[in-house]
């Protein structure tokens, strides 16, 4: 705050409409016609929600030069947006494109951060046009008003400072990337086995498969264990657990229907089955990088009309390879490194971004938190 009360040096804030400081333009002229979308091609196509960029178009007309003169994109319906300063086609007609109305007063990154410091005012079932019929009358604070030249590098300053933030996360989430990639090498390589390099034996043979315990939600009664069943999460504790230690878990049925998990800590299983090697042969570990590696192979393997499901009889027969105790243990140890780096909410680059986003919205809100005026808070 002292750097704050520095920077502003005494500066007055005028408080104004969003609408007398920006302007906004319909994608019309910039929808993209066809969804033959590839990423060979050159041209992103843009929503303003979460997924963003939606795919790659090869059209050449309609393209608007964000490059040139970036925008805001903005979600309607859903108060989504996004700054794109690259050339881009819009997918939706839903989405107003906002730049500032005079860029000699009004920096729109600065705009674009402030716009993100408001509170979602979302009501179920409102479908209006949410730019016009309510943010536009949003008033953003703009320091010193008299004098442009001062005001500009107030706002230049600000963005500045919270650009340094998005930037640190976007290497990061770079990085993950390059990680994510060089683990699925490195798995593939590490837990691929020719035929007569190491011996292959059905699950049945080292060991056992295990359905669950067939439960209603009224049949749980409140407790610290987990309930796994089908998908990737558990919204359920159980006062009792029906496994423990080191446990690979299979969703039987419905859309995550062969979805592989691994679990050390007790659990009350459900609808689903799961599996447990005998570790004088099998690492539990090591047979769950192998089985998670052939994922796509294993969500193939769901039968059935309608809800796809996969059963623990086929698993029986699901042939693995099975190296040395030292093998097993050694390519363990270096895939656990990779995913606790590319996966772990408590170490590695997934929580040092969750970090980092969270010091950027407290920094953006702080250097944006102006004093305001009793008729700025109508």
């Amino acid at each position: 705050m002292n750097y704050l009360e520095k920077l502003l040096d005494g500066a007055e804030m005028e408080w104004k409409p969003l609408g007398k400081v920006t302007q906004y333009d319909q994608p019309t002229k910039y929808l993209v016609k066809t969804k033959d979308y590839n990423d060979e091609f050159k041209t992103p196509v843009l929503t303003a929600g979460k997924t963003f960029i939606l795919g790659y178009t090869d059209e050449t007309k309609g393209i608007y030069e964000a490059s040139k003169t970036p925008v805001i994109i903005f979600d309607d319906f859903t108060t989504a947006n996004k700054w794109v300063d690259f050339d881009f086609k819009a997918k939706s007609s839903a989405m107003k494109m906002i730049t500032s109305i005079d860029d000699s007063k009004f920096l729109l990154k600065y705009v674009y951060y402030w716009l993100n410091t408001l509170p979602s005012e979302l009501v179920d079932g409102d479908h209006k046009r949410q730019w016009i019929s309510n943010f536009c009358d949003k008033k953003i604070p703009i320091p010193c008003p008299e004098n442009p030249r001062k005001s500009l590098a107030i706002q230049a300053e600000i963005v500045r400072i919270l650009d340094a933030f998005t930037e640190l996360t976007a290497e990061l989430t770079a990085e993950l990337t390059a990680r994510k990639k060089q683990y699925n090498y490195y798995r593939d390589q590490l837990l691929t086995f020719s035929e007569g390099e190491v011996e292959w034996k059905p699950l049945g043979v080292v060991g056992e498969i295990l359905r669950g315990t067939a439960i209603t939600e009224k049949e749980t009664n409140p407790g610290e264990f987990p309930v796994v069943a089908n998908g990737p999460s558990h919204n359920y504790y159980h006062d009792k657990n029906n496994r423990s230690g080191e446990t690979i878990v299979i969703a039987r049925s419905g859309a995550y229907a062969g979805l592989v998990s691994y679990w050390n800590q007790p659990i009350f299983l459900t609808d689903a089955f799961s599996i447990h090697p005998d570790n004088k042969v099998l690492s539990t570990k090591f047979l769950y990088y192998l089985l998670k590696n052939d994922q796509t192979k294993i969500h193939l393997m769901g039968k059935g009309a309608g809800v796809p499901h996969v059963r623990a009889k086929d698993f029986e027969l699901y042939k693995i390879p099975i190296p040395s105790p030292e093998v097993q243990s050694r390519i363990v140890a270096i895939l656990d490194k990779f995913d606790a780096l590319t996966n772990s909410l408590q170490q590695g680059l997934p929580r040092e971004i969750e970090l980092r986003q969270k010091q950027y919205a407290y920094y953006r809100d702080l250097l944006l938190n102006f004093p305001k005026p009793a008729e700025a808070a109508a």
